[in-house]
């Protein structure tokens, strides 16, 4: 007669540890399933299911292509995403849940790019802006808001969200700190992002540091750092930001309100040692010149 009871009338009759156990096994099943071969359906456009090996893969394979090149920004994207799971990308989506803009900004979705922002329009700002400052840091450096690729890698669609939104951010730790796009500038600004955020690639990247000249490792060790550690740390959790209603307040006072002190300014360091190299350079040739040895 069982033959001939409806499905629910089945799953009623049937001992709950007995479905419980069929459940969990079906599950498994599934999981050991999803292969290279036999992927799950994608969770969100643009999603790529990985298997663990895959991830594990993906993650070497763009750590040393990214620390070779260091300016390959879908190397630093790849390595970001296989990085980021299971832990780290939960940690940044929970410090974002446990705070009010947080949520807001999880829950409006904005995407920050030039069809989002009018530069033209950041660009007329008075200079103290946040939205001055960063459209200044865009044009000095020749950077586009539009350069930053679409999260691929992790599963869970508001996580991807929340690594979109680390990563369309990035230009505004930039313009915040004043830091350069220059390696030795990135290696700093993703030493600050590591004590702040947490995520593995933005600690990964600061191996980055042994490619740098000496006069370059001995600022990051003396200086950069040493700010890097200091501010991420006291600072308050940048992915809290929401950057789309700071661009006409005053960008001195956001540092205030984040507990962030701009470091000494690298492109000035950088301009007066070169400087120095040259007026050295110049100073040997004309003595040379006086012993007659040119």
């Amino acid at each position: 007669m069982a033959l001939f009871l409806r499905p629910n009338a089945v799953r009623t009759a049937l001992p709950r540890e007995l479905i419980a156990a069929c459940t969990i096994s079906l599950q498994s099943l599934q999981c050991r399933n999803f292969s290279v071969l036999n992927r799950p359906p994608p969770n969100y456009p643009g999603h790529i299911p990985l298997t663990r090996i895959e991830k594990a893969g993906l993650a070497v394979g763009s750590a040393i292509m990214a620390l070779r090149d260091p300016f390959r920004g879908d190397l630093i994207a790849a390595l970001g995403e296989a990085t980021a799971t299971p832990y780290f990308i939960y940690r940044l989506h929970d410090a974002m849940l446990s705070s009010p803009t947080g949520r807001r900004i999880l829950k409006d979705r904005p995407r920050i790019s030039s069809k989002t922002m009018s530069m033209d329009y950041l660009r007329k700002l008075p200079e103290n802006t946040v939205g001055r400052a960063y459209a200044d840091w865009l044009d000095r450096e020749g950077v586009s808001p539009d350069t930053r690729s679409e999260v691929q890698y992790i599963d869970d669609e508001e996580c991807a969200y929340v690594m979109q939104r680390y990563r369309e951010c990035h230009d505004f730790y930039h313009a915040l700190t004043g830091l350069p796009i220059v390696r030795e500038g990135e290696v700093a600004l993703k030493a600050f992002e590591f004590a702040n955020t947490l995520l593995p690639m933005t600690g990964l990247s600061m191996f980055a540091v042994t490619t740098l000249k000496k006069k370059e490792r001995e600022r990051f060790w003396k200086i950069y750092l040493p700010w890097a550690v200091k501010n991420g740390v006291k600072a308050k959790e940048v992915i809290n930001v929401y950057w789309e209603e700071e661009l006409e307040n005053d960008v001195e006072g956001l540092r205030n309100r984040l507990g962030i002190e701009k470091p000494v300014d690298l492109r000035e360091i950088r301009a007066k040692d070169r400087a120095r190299r040259k007026a050295e350079k110049e100073a040997k040739e004309r003595a040379g010149d006086t012993l007659g040895i040119n």
